[in-house]
């Protein structure tokens, strides 16, 4: 079993940066190629935000965050970071890590079915 944990949500100012951590634990080797981080603001749906691949030579964007995120990754300390930036209220939401399942939600032509259990981000205007 894989748990992952997220790390680093709380209260920013608009306009202002936050960096979110998300440690994988456990039966690590299982982990296929991608991570992402997923968000749901209350009352909508879970949305993807970014993804990296396992050997780092892909990451991909949504376009509500291309140029202001960044997504990351250590591989030997089994983390994956999201730098955020230039935050925006609309960033407000908890923000989930997932990994590759082959099943579950899928985003950028993957499917993300193993979450952790979220942390939230609030963006004040």
């Amino acid at each position: 079993q894989v748990q992952l944990v997220e790390s680093g949500g709380g209260v920013a100012p608009a306009g202002g940066s936050s960096r979110l951590s998300c440690a994988a634990s456990g039966r690590t080797s299982s982990l296929t190629y991608r991570m992402s981080w997923f968000r749901q603001a209350p009352g909508k749906e879970r949305e993807g935000v970014s993804l990296i691949s396992k050997h780092l030579n892909f990451k991909y964007y949504s376009d509500s965050v291309k140029g202001r995120f960044t997504i990351s990754s250590d591989t030997a300390k089994n983390t994956v970071y999201l730098q955020m930036d230039n935050l925006a209220p609309e960033d407000t939401a908890t923000y989930f890590c997932a990994a590759e399942e082959g099943y579950g939600v899928a985003f950028g032509g993957f499917k993300f079915g193993l979450w952790g259990q979220g942390t939230p981000v609030t963006v004040s205007s």
